[in-house]
């Protein structure tokens, strides 16, 4: 069993501290730039019913695409596994394809027109910071 040394928490902790403080800021100014209410803070947000359906389909799928990836890269044991089916790349597909469709939805049926550009923006600035976060292998903090 690999120990980890206790200094790697420390630096783990401030790097989800910094994250979530940035995109936690980063969002404030976005939803008062653009007057949009707050969501509730751990709800779906979903916009009407067709929402709902749509993103829970979506949720089972990538759960199902899940289990199956477990277990044809558990077959590939001696070979590279499939990086298309390992879960924390499913997982960043899925909340990425969610965005988008909460946006589309947005667009389409929000009674606040500004509330899409609000979720446009802040997958942006996720999806830019976290490329900066892993092409800089974390500021070499990690």
């Amino acid at each position: 069993m690999y120990a980890v040394e206790p200094s790697f928490w420390l630096r783990l902790i401030l790097v989800l501290t910094v994250f979530i403080g940035l995109t936690t800021l980063f969002n404030a100014i976005i939803r008062r730039w653009l007057k949009v209410e707050k969501p509730k803070a751990f709800s779906h947000n979903h916009v009407n019913d067709r929402h709902k359906k749509i993103d829970w389909t979506l949720r089972i799928f990538f759960i199902v695409l899940m289990i199956i990836g477990a277990f044809v890269n558990a077959g590939r044991i001696g070979q590279e596994p499939y990086l298309f089916l390992q879960p924390w790349v499913l997982l960043f597909v899925l909340v990425f394809t969610s965005e988008i469709i909460r946006a589309v939805m947005e667009r389409k049926y929000a009674e606040n027109p500004n509330a899409y550009l609000s979720t446009i923006y802040q997958s942006a600035f996720i999806l830019v910071l976290l490329i900066v976060l892993f092409s800089t292998d974390f500021f070499g903090i990690l």
